[in-house]
């Protein structure tokens, strides 16, 4: 019986081989490798010099010691009897860096804010679990509160350095928006000690804090005298409806 109708013969076929397109081009595979190593390379020294420079930035933020603090808390919560507000700066490779703070007590941290932050989160919920309010969902829920006050107080600064024109390095703004939580320690203490001197420590701090923002932003804003005062009147005016929804436990 005849098994190939078609007439051809049951000799093996020859196997079909796909040519190289890159065969005895200069585009071989061993330089296709090289030059994948090099991109790749080339790319991780980029994210490795761009994240060192970013943990060196932040680290500045950190450079305090506890006499930086104990005046900066001074300066915070007693702004009045400050006289001068101007920042320190060194030369270093032909620029005039400011010093971190460790060397001045008007240079930005993020150690304060932090610090202030969590212990706001932690006297809000003793306060609630002195009346036998106290839930996770309680501490939840004033851990996020404190949190878009942050947010909140960050993008006031920043609209408010746009709309004056200035430049200012994020985490700076970070960091004085951070501020306002050590007068909140204050008042919220102030509530579990005697309640009634809540009523006197809440504004004591709102002015504090916007006479703080005020004389600091003023370092910097000088663009239009009349446009500046706008500005920082508004910022003013903003720390008291602020604080006054930071204020607000347990809601």
């Amino acid at each position: 019986m005849n098994e190939n109708p078609g007439g051809h013969s049951g000799a093996p076929r020859p196997p079909f081989n796909i040519p190289d397109p890159f065969e005895g081009t200069p585009f071989s595979r061993a330089g296709l490798g090289a030059y994948g190593e090099k991109i790749l390379g080339s790319s991780s020294e980029y994210v490795q010099s761009n994240t060192s420079r970013y943990f060196s930035e932040s680290q500045y933020y950190f450079k305090v010691n506890d006499q930086y603090v104990r005046n900066k808390l001074k300066v915070i919560l007693f702004p009045f009897f400050r006289g001068h507000w101007t920042r320190k700066s060194e030369p270093v490779g032909g620029r005039l860096p400011y010093k971190p703070p460790i060397h001045d007590i008007h240079a930005p941290d993020l150690y304060i804010p932090l610090m202030g932050f969590f212990t706001y989160v932690l006297l809000a919920s003793l306060s609630l679990g002195l009346v036998g309010k106290f839930s996770p969902e309680a501490l939840s829920s004033q851990f996020t509160r404190g949190l878009r006050g942050w947010l909140l107080q960050f993008l006031l600064l920043k609209v408010s350095y746009w709309l004056g024109s200035v430049e200012v390095p994020l985490l700076d703004i970070v960091a004085y928006s951070g501020y306002g939580f050590m007068g909140m320690c204050l008042a919220v203490l102030g509530r579990i000690v005697w309640r009634y001197s809540y009523y006197f420590l809440m504004p004591w701090t709102c002015i504090c804090m916007a006479v703080f923002l005020v004389k600091t932003m003023k370092r910097v804003l000088s663009s239009d005298a009349s446009k500046d005062r706008y500005i920082l009147g508004f910022i003013a005016l903003a720390q008291f409806p602020y604080f006054t929804w930071l204020g607000i436990i347990g809601v």
